[in-house]
């Protein structure tokens, strides 16, 4: 679209590209809540959303508890029929997108990570007919799996074990994207000046996938140019005028 739009000085581009956005997982924080925010920011919607988690990095010393938080989230989630009120998880795009997400998994075992989701009869028996990808629940994830650089944009849960705030932080960054991050801690503060540190629009702290209208909506790297939301979405859409006028001398 930007080449196509090179010919012509008077075509304004804005563009919202990919994402692979990280969640870090401080140890201070309360696991169950912060397990449920995690699968639902990383399953809404199949995992099908510019903003979606797609990667999670745990501090070590809750990681194995935080695991077990979201096996427990997971083993309660329904995948089925997008019509039927009681499904959480139904269908992605297309055929297409299912192989790309299933392609991405299966790169990751064969390096080393680990399938950890829990039992599920629907993840098991999905419909017949659809594009259907179970939600996965992956450990022992490095960033020389593709489910951790490429954006997968599917139900996948890649957990990654980190050992400090900084080393969170440097592979938070460790990426060609930067879309939205998150930042879960009861210390706001902290939260606050890791945000400042982290490569992205948008860093939220204690929240995830929730674009506010409010408040400009941006991508860095290759996550696109321009902004959308707020006054500043609307100034990207409008071009400048401005009149100089001098009274007359009398």
């Amino acid at each position: 679209m930007q080449k196509a739009a090179s010919d012509e000085v008077k075509t304004r581009v804005g563009l919202e590209l990919g994402g692979k956005d990280p969640a870090y997982i401080r140890s201070d924080v309360d696991l169950d809540w912060a397990a449920e925010e995690i699968v639902d920011g990383a399953i809404f919607n199949s995992g099908q959303s510019c903003c979606s988690i797609e990667r999670v990095y745990v501090d070590e010393k809750v990681h194995d508890k935080f695991v077990t938080a979201v096996q427990k989230v997971l083993a309660n989630y329904r995948l089925g029929d997008p019509f039927d009120k009681n499904t959480q998880v139904g269908p992605v795009v297309s055929k297409r997108s299912a192989q790309t997400i299933q392609s991405h998994i299966k790169d990751a075992i064969s390096k080393g990570a680990k399938d950890a989701t829990p039992e599920n009869s629907t993840f098991k028996n999905p419909p017949s007919e659809g594009n259907y990808v179970a939600p996965t629940l992956l450990t022992g994830v490095t960033h020389d799996m593709t489910v951790m650089t490429e954006e997968t944009f599917g139900p996948v849960i890649p957990v990654m074990k980190v050992k400090s705030d900084e080393e969170a932080v440097k592979l938070m960054n460790d990426s060609e994207f930067g879309l939205t991050a998150s930042i879960w801690t009861k210390d706001a503060a902290k939260g606050d000046e890791l945000a400042d540190e982290v490569d992205a629009g948008t860093v939220f702290v204690n929240r995830c996938d929730y674009p506010s209208p409010d408040l400009a909506w941006v991508g860095v790297k290759n996550s696109g140019k321009g902004q959308t939301l707020s006054k500043f979405g609307f100034d990207q859409f409008s071009k400048l005028k401005s009149y100089h006028i001098k009274a007359y001398p009398r």
